[in-house]
């Protein structure tokens, strides 16, 4: 169809002239013009200025469409999770409508529509007329009329003030002259600026086709299961109908007595009978057409489109929660918008094409394992578990899943307990609860503060259980200090009084005493602000709370943090922001800003590669043993568990993923380790579900080595063993311990002091500071060898000898032919030396002959 222009001076020319031409246009005025005038009061004295004042053009937006949100499939293809809409839409251009709708608009709405130049002359005062005869002000208006009023209030409909918003729509559709006065000012503005052919094109994917379905195309996937191309006569004739009065006449509620299946849709059957009516009338056409048309019973294949999360699952199972996600990431962040309401508004709207960094394969993986072990409902607890894999160095989530059935309809929830629409990863913000007790994975905190502080992995703390623990330094607390309290006596797993340990023992066997030993030696604020660093935060907003306890996991986080955190592990420090999106592309191919990862070094890359030394020891018979996968791929890793077993996490990573595995009570206080499902005892399946995900994110994305660790940082400060020789075992244990060291008994040991005193140690010399130091006490079975040179006879020096407590002594000839008697020359073992007091003391003798 060629674009067509009429000029404004042309139709206002021709419009207001033929109200002047006579006595009988006097008539016409007062019918049809005066009405208004008398409203509005707009003075009369001069025909040409009925219209002054009012705007004349009108800035068409882009209009409201489903924005769709994909995740990507194992060949790296986008697929569809979920879209959402205010409005149904999908807009379509000029050659992907049929050309039957477009003349059933024209025939029906505004036959005159290619002639005039934007209001229909005969059709106005035609409605005038109408109205003049006591009726409401009737309608008379063009297509491009229709569309101006259209697209008012599309602009009233996006505005996110409700009262602004209200008052827009008021104004856009109130039956007033004043406001059908505006509408053919913008109308005649409109054609000024714009061909007939784009005002078609604009009406026909704004207009309104009932509920939430807009534009010609979604009419056509919504009623008819087709597309606006291959819509065929009747149905283009059915839809042009509907637009008449969409709430009336819409085709999805068969129910209906008026307008229902059982009458065969008889309001519209009529409408659209009218339609085809007019467009044989205008020749658009032919009468074999209309007869098959208009015989035709009125058919529809109701076909909704999909919108919200729930429907994510028809992709991915789980992945609901996920998509969720997104949408919160949308409405909380300032990226898109002002407020909560404008970036909602947009997202809705906004026809946006929202890729995410869901990987469907993982996805599968992490969804399936939680649902090999764990159920969805249970009748022992209210039973919750997740798992969320971040990819390091970039804070792309790879896969977010949970044992609960997706859904943000209350009423739906409240039918079972496997329904949920809370997400157990994230944190409350983003549609999360108030988070979970990390327990013991929170110790690695403690371990990174450790190392940043010039500690090493083989110094060693005083573990021993006791209470009252005492003062802990905490530098943002006043005064600096924190006391733990008499009634705070926490113990270890394993159960025990404790002992000395090396951080790399206290690390690899999770022992809790060990953490609050190294936490003594550190600040209470440095280990919250590494946590911070490494983008840990409490799941329900507020700051981390810092205290002895704390130390232990008692802070409520999301498991999508502690992913974050094991991240940065992996990376060799790099923090990122976990991110959901990787670009957001509008309708036009054009992309907007999305949220960065923010990537930061969240920790020194040698106190990262060390902690790792310590995080990889813990598959090697510590507490992650029975996650180890046997692949190759390096792996880190951290168990926790909380008070009374309520919660059990698995946290580790590759350098190519971090998966965080949490198993727990979503609410209620049930003892994993006295329950039991069909595959075990609830606190281990852990173990069961992380290297199942881990799997498939090694086989997919890979591992290398992790970065070598600092050797100053093996070892760290180093110190002289005091030396205790002589003391009694007591008094070398005091001194030891005064000095920092651990202490252990080594039992007796050959030794030349007398018995029970205190005879070596074990280390000596140097050592890394706080080493467990082996004391061993003399058994007096060693004595020192005497010098017998100055004897006069082997008597003597036997007697010598045995004086020094040896019993079995010999002794050697040694022939001399210059000798002049005999001499004692000579001792073995040599004179000063110790040896075992039952060893053979052998003297030599020096003769002229033997």
């Amino acid at each position: 169809m060629p674009q067509q222009h009429r000029t404004a001076t042309g139709v206002l020319g021709g419009f207001l002239g033929f109200l002047g031409l006579s006595v009988a246009a006097g008539v016409l005025v007062t019918a049809t013009v005066t009405p208004a005038l008398a409203v509005t009061g707009i003075a009369t004295n001069s025909t040409i200025n009925v219209f002054d004042g009012l705007p004349d053009y009108l800035a068409l937006d882009e209009l409201a469409q489903k924005s769709n949100i994909y995740a990507t499939d194992s060949a790296g293809t986008p697929q569809l999770l979920a879209s959402f809409y205010t409005q149904n839409r999908i807009e379509v251009g000029w050659d992907q409508i049929n050309q039957f709708v477009k003349d059933a608009a024209v025939s029906a709405e505004d036959p005159r529509f290619y002639e005039h130049g934007g209001v229909d002359l005969t059709g106005t005062i035609r409605a005038a007329a109408i109205s003049l005869s006591g009726n409401d002000l009737q309608g008379g208006s063009s297509i491009t009329q229709q569309y101006v009023k259209n697209v008012l209030v599309q602009k009233a409909e996006a505005i996110t003030d409700k009262e602004k918003m209200e008052a827009a729509y008021d104004e856009a559709t109130k039956t007033t002259p004043e406001r059908k006065l505006k509408e053919m000012r913008m109308a005649i503005g409109l054609e000024k600026r714009y061909g007939k052919q784009d005002i078609l094109r604009g009406y026909l994917n704004i207009a309104g086709f009932g509920g939430r379905t807009y534009g010609i195309e979604a009419a056509a996937n919504y009623y008819f299961a087709t597309n606006a191309a291959n819509l065929n006569l009747e149905q283009a004739a059915t839809l042009m109908a509907i637009v008449n009065n969409p709430e009336t006449l819409r085709l999805d509620r068969p129910e209906s007595e008026t307008n229902g299946a059982a009458n065969g849709y008889a309001l519209t059957k009529d409408r659209r009978d009218y339609v085809l009516k007019q467009m044989i009338k205008e020749g658009k056409i032919t009468q074999e057409q209309f007869d098959v048309a208009i015989a035709t019973v009125i058919t529809p294949t109701i076909t909704p489109a999909s919108t919200g999360c729930q429907t994510a699952v028809n992709i991915s199972p789980g992945s609901g929660f996920f998509c969720d996600y997104v949408t919160r990431v949308f409405q909380n962040n300032p990226i898109f918008g002002e407020t909560e309401d404008e970036r909602w508004a947009a997202f809705n709207r906004g026809g946006y094409s929202v890729f995410t960094t869901l990987d469907l394969d993982l996805q599968w993986a992490a969804q399936s394992a939680l649902d090999a072990y764990i159920p969805h409902a249970s009748d022992q607890l209210d039973i919750g578990a997740v798992a969320v894999t971040v990819q390091p160095k970039t804070g792309r989530i790879l896969a977010m899943a949970q044992n609960k059935d997706y859904t943000n309809d209350p009423e739906i929830a409240a039918t079972g307990a496997n329904f949920s629409g809370v997400n157990y990863n994230t944190d409350y913000d983003y549609g999360g609860s108030s988070g979970f007790q990390p327990g013991s994975t929170y110790k690695t905190f403690t371990l990174a503060e450790w190392l940043k502080e010039g500690h090493g992995l083989n110094e060693g703390v005083d573990g021993r259980k006791r209470s009252p623990w005492g003062t802990f330094k905490d530098s943002c607390a006043d005064g600096g200090t924190v006391y733990a309290g008499s009634d705070w006596n926490p113990g270890n797993d394993e159960g025990g009084n404790g002992g000395y340990y090396t951080a790399l023992q206290s690390t690899k066997a999770s022992i809790n005493t060990g953490f609050i030993a190294m936490s003594k030696q550190l600040d209470l604020c440095g280990i919250r602000k590494t946590a911070e660093s490494m983008g840990v935060h409490r799941a329900d907003g507020g700051p981390l709370l810092q205290s002895p306890a704390t130390v232990l996991g008692t802070n409520e986080v999301a498991p999508l943090s502690m992913a974050t955190a094991f991240a940065t592990f992996a990376s060799g420090g790099v923090t990122c922001d976990p991110i959901a999106i990787d670009r957001v592309v509008k309708p036009d191919g054009t992309e907007i800003p999305v949220p960065a990862a923010n990537c930061r070094q969240g920790l020194e890359p040698n106190v990262a590669a060390t902690a790792n030394v310590a995080l990889q020891a813990t598959f090697n018979g510590g507490t992650t043993s029975a996650s180890r996968i046997g692949d190759g791929i390096p792996l880190i890793g951290k168990t926790g568990t909380t008070d009374n077993n309520e919660a059990t996490w698995m946290s580790g990573a590759s350098t190519s993923a971090a998966t965080v595995v949490g198993v727990f009570n979503a609410t209620g206080h049930v003892n994993l380790r006295r329950t039991y499902f069909d595959a075990g005892q609830v606190a281990v399946l852990r173990h069961s579900i992380w290297p199942r995900i881990m799997e498939v994110a090694n086989g997919k994305y890979g591992g290398t080595a992790f970065g070598d660790p600092d050797p100053s940082l093996i070892n760290g400060q180093s110190v002289q063993v005091p030396d205790v020789a002589g003391k009694s075992i007591e008094e070398a244990q005091k001194i030891l311990e005064d000095a920092g060291f651990g202490f252990a008994n080594g039992g007796a040991a050959d030794s030349a002091l007398p018995v029970g005193q205190a005879a070596s140690t074990n280390p000596a010399g140097t050592v890394p500071k706080g080493s467990i130091i082996t004391v061993y006490t003399s058994n007096g079975l060693v004595g020192v060898v005497p010098d017998v040179s100055a004897a006069a006879s082997f008597d003597d020096a036997k007697a010598a000898i045995q004086g020094a407590g040896f019993s079995n002594v010999g002794q050697k000839c040694v022939a001399d032919p210059a000798a002049t008697g005999t001499k004692v020359t000579g001792v073995d073992p040599p004179a000063g030396s110790q040896a075992k007091k039952d060893a053979k003391i052998t003297v030599s003798i020096t003769k002229d002959k033997c």
